[in-house]
Formats: C-alpha cells, structure tokens, sequence
C-alpha cells in the first residue's frame, strides 16, 4: 500500500507487519543490484522511486512464498505500474474521488476508466454505489475486458441473523469499505474451498451486460473471523484519535473533496457532539497541508463548519532540516515551494472567513491577515506576523515545519510531544497569537488533514515509537 506514513517499510507487510529493517535492507540491495547489472547500457536509469517499491514488493512477496498477496494501485489503474498481475484472484474498486486530476483526468468518468484498467478477462470484480454514470463507465469497461462485474450490497444487509458489525475504523464512509472488503475475502475463501460464503450467480455472456444494471454481488453471513477482522481493524493515519491531556488530536489523511467530506462528517460526530462553548474552555485547530494539483481552495471551504479558532498551515517537512529523515523527505519538492503554497492557503482561508462572517453569527469580526514572513535568525524560524490592529491574536498562521506548528498548537501540555531544551521556542511576535487560549483552555482540539504525508509527519512526532 502507499503512502507509507513513518517509515518506507510499511508499504511492504507480511501478516499485517511492515518487514524488519534486516529484511527490507536485504531485499533492497538485492533488486537494485540486480536491476544496476541488467540495465540497458544506451538508456541507463533505474526505475523511479514508487516503481523500484513496487518490483521490490513483488519480489520480497515471491521469496518469502506468501500465500495471499493485497496489492494497491498507486494512481489510477490501467497504467499504474502494480497493473502487471495477469489473473489476479480478485479485482476491488472502492468508492471513486476526483483526485490526480492532471494524471487521470478531471472528471469521475474518467478517473472510473483508468480504475476499470485493472480489470481481468474471467476475475470477478466488485464495487461499491457509485454515482451512474462512472458505474456505466466501470460496467463498459468490464464488457470490454470480459470481466465479471459485481455491486456490492450495502453492510446493513450483511448484519440479517448476526447482529451489528461493528467496524475498527471510525467513519460512515468505512461502512461501504468493510461492505467490499467482505466480498474480496469471499472470493479468496471459496477459491480455497470454503463452504457457506453464498454463491456468485452466473451473469450471462459479456455482450449482455451492456445495458444492464450491474448485478448484485449475494449477501452471505460473515464468518466469526470476518466478524473479528472488521472489529479489530486499525489503519494509521485514517480517523485516528489521540488523547493526549488536554488536547487531542484527530488524524485523517483525507485529500479530495469526497473525502474531506467524510473527514468533516467523522469530525463533527467524534469531536464535535455539543456545540461550540463561548467561555474559552475549548478552543478548535486546523492543521491543513494539502500536495499535487489538488485545488485546496475548495477543501479549505468544506472545512469551515468545524468552527475552528486557528487554522496552521505548514509544509509536511518534520523539521526544517530533514538530514536525518530520508523516510519522510520529498525531493520533488523544495521548502520555499512548499511555503508559499502554504501562505497561498493562510490567504484563502482569511478570505474565507471574511465572507462567512457576514453569513454566520458564530464567527468574531473578520481579522485581516496580510501579514509579512519574516526569519528569526537566532533559531532558523519563520513565521508569518499578521498585522495591527490585533497583532496578538490572528486566526491563521504559517510554520516552516510540523515540530514548530505542533509546538505551538500544544503549548507544552502534551506530554507526548518533545519539547526544545531551548527555552521560547518561539521568540517570534507571532508565536504568541493565541497562545494564551491555547494554554488555558480546558480541551484543544486539532484536525490534522489535507495530506496523508501530513498525518505522517504529525505521527512521528506525535508517537516517538512509529519510528522505531
């Protein structure tokens, strides 16, 4: 799977675990050794980061002879490199988001073409509801591959004669997740002989299937294990929450409009069950990053709801040096190219709440937020100062890297977050925006979303022993 969130080596798992270090260094050397030796000499390279993880994955799968192999795509389907596997047991396409719009396309019509790619003459696929005309465009493509396509019912159905199932991830949007889950294992389980997993009907020949609603995958009564393994299920990184005293922390790697949405839903539900107290008892933080093409304008706008009291915004590097973090460097990306996005979106979320405040009694008078970046050459920080009349007390900041703009949300009162020996560890005028709220509150709650290489940056700092 990818992203990894800490460290590379939970891309590649075996029983759930992420290979040792000794493993993966192993396996490393040996296919890039191998690959160095047998390149074409005229057009010598090796191949790029996430395709030398995948030909790595495949490898390590292979030697280590494990029985069932869970393979996820990286961007899109048809011409992802994982789309080498020539008869799969089974083919999944979740529930389809506009994202990697300059690589798949920018309609879900589309983006449902290149994921009907990993299609397979003969291997049952399954989906998930989908709006109608992407699922016509996933049905085409299965009529064209000679693929057996399936609808998954809804979990509900499922819970007839077993009682509610109840899921290890948080979330209503998990429910369609566990729903295609459930019909994967299936399919692996009456390959291998299983009895009493409910039969796939016979769907008539593939020209037939034009024009058809998808037909529907049968409703089966989970094993006790099913039952265990959607109970017990723990993802990082996706609708995860850390209590940690006073503030808690709430992690979700959404990145695209449908599933910022659900972000926000989970959110609300989580966090957010009574409305917001006046007294100053809890105060509410955005950490927003957000990568790629992705138009975070419009993510920004479907997080107002939440009624934060500061929005951050910061890069996804951990520390502004990242010498010792290979794991989490992007060197696509530079720290001056990352920090203007970021002001970019401390722009668009004042100018946000300057249009809301005319709608919405909830929020205070529109602060302006033009601020200058300025250096702080004693300790190599930067942080935007919003100007007078309220110099103290702005609704948006920007930091150079997650440790400082995790510093400053917890004020030192997580006792899970490390704090500098150095004492001030903000000496910028800036750094004290809101730091009194912060530090006398009663709860502070922080979304952390817009990137999953965000949520990972926060998880290394946020639990030490994610590196380990």
């Amino acid at each position: 799977s990818s992203p990894h969130l800490v460290q590379v080596r939970e891309r590649i798992r075996i029983n759930g675990q992420p290979i040792s270090k000794d493993l993966f260094n192993k396996y490393f050397w040996l296919v890039y050794n191998r690959l160095e030796e047998t390149k074409d000499p005229v057009h010598a390279s090796m191949p790029a980061y996430f395709r030398f993880l995948t030909i790595m994955a495949f490898h390590v799968f292979l030697q280590e002879k494990v029985d069932l192999a869970v393979v996820e795509v990286g961007i899109g389907g048809a011409y992802d490199c994982t789309n080498i596997i020539r008869t799969p047991v089974v083919c999944g396409v979740s529930s389809l988001g506009i994202d990697h719009t300059s690589i798949l396309g920018d309609t879900l019509e589309k983006i449902a073409w290149q994921k009907g790619g990993i299609f397979k003459p003969g291997v049952p696929a399954f989906t998930v509801a989908q709006p109608e005309r992407p699922l016509e465009v996933l049905r085409e493509r299965a009529q064209e591959l000679k693929c057996p396509l399936y609808l998954c019912p809804e979990l509900d159905e499922f819970e007839e004669g077993c009682g509610a199932l109840e899921l290890g991830l948080a979330g209503a949007h998990q429910r369609s997740n566990a729903a295609l889950a459930l019909q994967l294992a299936r399919t692996w389980l009456q390959l291998r002989g299983c009895q009493g997993l409910g039969e796939l009907k016979e769907v008539p020949g593939s020209t037939e299937l034009m024009g058809r609603p998808v037909p529907l995958a049968p409703v089966f009564r989970p094993t006790d294990a099913m039952i265990q393994g959607l109970q017990d299920t723990e993802w990082l990184g996706r609708t995860q929450v850390l209590s940690h005293g006073p503030v808690t922390w709430y992690l979700d790697g959404a990145h695209t409009t449908s599933s910022i949405q659900a972000c926000v839903r989970w959110f609300r539900q989580a966090a957010l069950r009574q409305d917001k107290l006046h007294d100053g008892s809890e105060v509410r933080v955005l950490l927003f990053n957000a990568t790629g093409d992705r138009d975070t304008a419009a993510l920004l706008k479907l997080l107002l709801p939440c009624h934060f009291d500061y929005a951050v915004f910061c890069p996804n590097f951990t520390e502004v040096s990242v010498a010792n973090n290979a794991d989490q460097q992007n060197f696509n990306v530079t720290l001056e190219n990352a920090l203007t996005r970021c002001l970019e979106n401390q722009r668009t979320w004042t100018r946000l709440l300057e249009e809301k405040a005319g709608q919405d009694p909830w929020l205070p008078a529109p602060l302006r937020v033009g601020g200058l970046l300025q250096p702080a050459p004693s300790r190599g920080s930067l942080l935007l100062v919003p100007p007078a009349p309220r110099p103290l007390n702005s609704p948006a900041l920007v930091f150079p890297c997650l440790a400082q703009a995790l510093r400053w949300v917890a004020q030192g009162r997580d006792p899970h977050l490390a704090v500098p020996a150095a004492s001030g560890a903000h000496p910028h005028p800036a750094a004290s925006s809101g730091a009194v709220l912060l530090r006398e509150a009663a709860t502070v709650r922080v979304l952390v979303t817009g990137s999953l290489h965000l949520v990972g940056g926060a998880l290394r700092l946020l639990d030490p022993a994610l590196s380990q």
